[in-house]
């Protein structure tokens, strides 16, 4: 049937009736049922919408998106290093046991090829040790024997000094110049109380340290022995069987990373440590050696370290031997700060994750400010892991 103008029509095309119920309709054929008026539902044409945010600027979107990502990942970081700040002693720990895996770990497998791997860990470690003690000797015995001799230097160093700061163009009177010593007498004795107590806080500091030594020794024995052992025992116990390859390539660069960076500054520090030792010793610049061993210490932190120990250089060539050794000193920074970052970064960080300098500085700055001088010194390999594993997450994975 079919509703043709108010009436139901039949399938032989005649009338059968209103489109209304009612079982006596007129003309209706006899036989058949009676005609029902049905309702088609009404057809509503749907009016299309534009979504509210299409109608915002497209770059507004984007920075959107990235913002609120951004926040999530500055508060996943914040609560990171609250945590880590809260238990600093133990993450330096395994820092330091890390960075010392990355150096002894080919030494242990080289000589795992000759004797048992305790036996070659044993003897990495203890070797590295006795290295590390025998010049911390060298370098304490060498001060005490030129203690008198350095003492009569430095005393006429610092009258030079007083000499030098008379001349133009400072014209510093001989009253000045001791009411400056008595300021500093007086402070020194003003403040010898919290002085005292810096002292005994510093013996705290230094038990803190050796705890922290002992732990990191104690964790670089596990790693160097059976590292890969305790990465695959945490991905099989504590990841699901899908996240585990992703966690697998993200170890892997973030390992290769952290050691070839390590390897890589430990070569610049003793690279700039040995033509510091030179100049120095050519110079007949007094405490030489510690210098040159501070140095070595100092180029761990890029960019600031080196120009602070050369900065204590100068200052010590100026007291021992004059103005004209400490102006040599001065060219000294220049041209090792120069030969650091245009010849020795760009040759032995190859294989390491090069950042941008402008990057190692604000890292730099900001790990001091979180952390103080270990933030500085964990700033950058820090940033050169987390560059190196999102690039490898990036990229598509291997066949």
């Amino acid at each position: 049937m079919r509703k043709r103008g108010g009436r139901v029509v039949g399938g032989d095309g005649r009338r059968t009736g209103r489109g209304r119920s009612g079982s006596g309709a007129r003309g209706a054929v006899p036989g058949s049922r009676p005609a029902h008026s049905v309702r088609l539902p009404s057809v509503t044409r749907s009016i299309p919408r534009t979504v509210v945010a299409e109608q915002t600027v497209g770059w507004l979107r984007i920075a959107a998106a990235y913002s609120w990502r951004l926040i999530l990942v500055g508060i996943v970081a914040w609560g990171i290093f609250s945590v880590l700040g809260r238990f600093q002693l133990i993450a330096v720990s395994l820092f330091l046991a890390l960075v010392v895996t990355s150096v002894l770990r080919p030494l242990a497998d080289a000589l795992d090829r000759t004797m048992p791997r305790p036996l070659s860990v044993a003897v990495a470690l203890i070797g590295s040790i006795l290295l590390v003690l025998g010049l911390l000797a060298l370098v304490g015995t060498a001060v005490a024997g030129e203690s008198a001799r350095l003492g009569g230097e430095f005393r006429g160093g610092v009258h030079r000094i007083e000499e030098w700061l008379r001349q133009p163009p400072f014209r510093l009177s001989q009253g000045r110049l001791a009411g400056f010593q008595q300021e500093v007498t007086d402070y020194l004795s003003r403040h010898r109380a919290s002085l005292f107590s810096s002292a005994v806080s510093g013996i705290g500091r230094v038990v803190e340290v050796l705890t922290g030594g002992a732990l990191a020794l104690f964790a670089s024995v596990f790693f160097i022995h059976s590292g890969e052992k305790l990465w695959s025992w945490v991905s099989v116990r504590l990841l699901p069987s899908r996240a585990r390859p992703v966690w697998e390539r993200a170890g892997r660069a973030a390992w290769r990373t952290f050691a070839g960076y390590t390897r890589g500054i430990i070569i610049i520090a003793a690279t700039n440590a040995i033509l510091v030792g030179i100049v120095l010793f050519i110079l007949r610049v007094p405490l030489a050696l510690p210098l040159t061993l501070l140095e070595f210490f100092a180029a761990f932190i890029p960019l600031v370290g080196s120009p602070v120990a050369l900065g204590v250089a100068t200052v010590v060539a100026l007291a021992g031997r004059g103005p004209l050794t400490a102006a040599a000193v001065l060219v000294l920074i220049v041209v090792i700060g120069q030969l650091e970052g245009h010849v020795l970064h760009p040759l032995v960080m190859s294989w390491a994750v090069r950042l941008h300098p402008l990057v190692v500085a604000v890292s730099v700055i900001a790990g001091s400010i979180v952390a103080g001088v270990i933030g500085a010194v964990v700033a950058v390999p820090f940033v050169s892991v987390a560059w190196a594993v999102l690039s490898t997450l990036r990229a598509p994975p291997p066949a």
